[in-house]
């Protein structure tokens, strides 16, 4: 029995079981075989993708908009860094984000928001995954909304345009929108050169954000490009200071002034009022913003007569020394009357330019084709683009037809008859002060001076200078303009504004001109329209900004005043006007 007992206690191997579980195990692994080599070799993309789905990601690095900056490197627009505040309506349901309304009350204030206008633009579509709640946010309010910790609600970095110089010369550099493309001015014409392109990266990120691996460069991206334009801000925001001045104080309803550096064609500054500030644009105003020194046209008057008397010596019908009878006063032609306000008798051409004469002018239009004249004006630069390159620029207007009755061949003299920009009265007599030579307007700075045209005869355009001299004078139209130690030559003009019909009651007062005579340097153009009140001749409203603005730039660039010695060398020169 015993032994028995001792055979039964030994177990028994069972080999079916150990059949089963062997099979179960085989067939297990056969199975992960078989997955993994479907997985691997068969169908192994999918899962790639999806892998790629949760980790791949594609960044972007912020570029900056370029900076413009003036001729002496002055800011006149830089990008400062903002934030932009969104939300995530589907992440803000989930997060129960609602519970807590201090803190969306808090948003509301700091965002000076309605809290529900706020809310509701959050609540109102739960699938939604982004809306703006507001842009271009400065950091402090920024980290102050991170403080408040609410569910959904998000930052993102941007920028905004910033104008050191204000109104000052808001229409010449002109603004961004708020996505920082430009849609006015220098911002506008230049926004490709001043926008860079973000260079895209394909990276892998892990679960909390970071980047683990860069994997590829999908776009190479470009940096933003800076510009330097020709303006002096010395002299802009002297000549925006005068124009600001005189404009008040006639009552005027706009004006414009523009410098220009008679050596090489830059624009030294372009000034206009009514002015905005570009800093602040809840309420912009267009007729604000718009540049009228090249955009708004006017009869010159006055302004070209120095360029008929021009056209006549090159033409051969005047000697510069000659008399031109203008007696008694007044000449009837083709039936209408041109008239001087005064009996001049026999009249000089400097006479006739510093009496402003029209009768004289207009016997001097008369002597030549009037092709001749036409042509004069044309090459100075009228009826034609300047070479500023800025958007809105108007060419102004001359008929170019083949009758034109002798009435309106006078009129044609003393600046009726066709339009004119700022630009383009100020470009004529830089070319006057530089010998005949008409340069291209540059409003960027140059690192050499162009090569010019010569329109005019250099003797031509030095003899026209020489007569322009007394108009500033004692005995001149314009003896405001007058600067002590910078002889100028320049020319007052006053225009009626035409209207349905024929001409009403407001005038365009004007005055441009050329200094120092004895050096060009600067020409400048000073247009104020509409002034009210009695006084609204050129000589007494633009006059005396030109003079203020004229003398404070000189100073500025250093021009010396003239000498003595060079002073007796003008006064006996031939410009008598007696």
């Amino acid at each position: 029995m015993s032994r028995q007992a001792k055979r039964k206690q030994n177990p028994e191997l069972i080999p079916w079981r150990l059949y089963v579980v062997v099979g179960f195990v085989f067939l297990l692994f056969v199975s992960l075989i078989a997955r993994a080599a479907y997985i691997q070799i068969i169908e192994p993309d999918k899962l790639r993708h999806e892998s790629d789905m949760r980790t791949l990601r594609t960044t972007s690095n912020q570029v900056q908009r370029g900076l413009i900056t003036d001729r002496n490197g002055d800011m006149l627009a830089v990008s400062v860094p903002v934030r932009a505040v969104w939300a995530d309506p589907k992440h803000a349901h989930d997060q129960k984000a609602f519970v807590d309304m201090r803190r969306w009350q808090a948003l509301a204030d700091v965002l000076q928001e309605p809290v529900d206008k706020l809310v509701n633009k959050v609540k109102r579509d739960p699938k939604k995954r982004f809306v703006y709640l507001k842009r271009q946010v400065t950091p402090a309010v920024a980290d102050y909304i991170e403080q408040l910790k609410i569910g959904g609600i998000y930052l993102k970095s941007e920028s905004r345009r910033y104008y050191p110089a204000g109104e000052i010369a808001a229409q010449l550099i002109g603004i961004t929108n708020i996505d920082d493309v430009g849609i006015e001015g220098i911002e506008n014409t230049y926004n490709t050169w001043l926008t860079g392109t973000p260079s895209k990266q394909k990276v892998r990120k892990s679960r909390d954000g970071s980047v683990v691996e860069r994997l590829d460069i999908v776009q190479e991206g470009e940096s933003s490009n800076d510009i330097v334009l020709s303006i002096d801000q010395r002299i802009q925001q002297l000549a925006y200071r005068e124009l600001k001045r005189a404009t008040e104080t006639f009552q005027a309803t706009s004006g414009s002034v523009v410098v220009i550096d008679v050596l090489t064609g830059e624009v030294l500054a372009m000034a206009n009022t009514p002015s905005y500030n570009p800093n602040a644009r809840d309420n912009l105003q267009s007729h604000r913003m718009r540049n009228r020194a090249l955009t708004d046209t006017f009869e010159p008057g006055s302004t070209v007569k120095p360029f008929v008397v021009a056209a006549a010596l090159e033409a051969g019908t005047v000697k510069s020394d000659e008399l031109i009878p203008t007696s008694p006063g007044w000449m009837r032609i083709g039936g209408r009357q041109v008239r001087d306000s005064n009996n001049y008798g026999d009249m000089s051409l400097a006479k006739i330019l510093v009496k402003s004469s029209n009768v004289g002018i207009s016997k001097l239009a008369l002597s030549m084709p009037v092709q001749q004249l036409l042509g004069t004006y044309q090459s100075m630069g009228l009826g034609n683009y300047s070479g500023i390159n800025l958007t809105g620029e108007s060419a102004g207007l001359i008929h170019d037809r083949r009758r034109w009755s002798d009435f309106e061949r006078a009129t044609l003299s003393f600046g009726y008859g066709f339009t004119a920009t700022p630009l383009q009265l100020a470009r004529m007599y830089a070319t006057l002060g530089s010998g005949g030579v008409l340069y291209p307007v540059s409003i960027l700075k140059l690192k050499e001076a162009p090569k010019g045209q010569q329109v005019l005869s250099e003797k031509v355009a030095n003899d026209v200078m020489q007569m322009l001299v007394g108009v500033t004078e004692a005995g001149g139209t314009a003896t405001k303009a007058h600067i002590d130690g910078y002889p100028i030559a320049g020319k007052t003009g006053t225009s009626r504004k035409a209207v349905a019909g024929g001409y009403g009651d407001d005038y365009v007062a004007l005055f441009a001109g050329v200094a120092p005579v004895h050096n060009p340097r600067l020409a400048i153009s000073v247009v104020i329209n509409e002034p009210k009140g009695d006084k609204y001749y050129g000589g007494d409203v633009a006059g005396p900004a030109f003079a203020k603005i004229m003398s404070g730039a000189l100073q500025m660039l250093n021009v010396e005043p003239i000498s003595k010695r060079e002073a007796i060398q003008m006064a006996s020169a031939p410009r008598s006007a007696e």
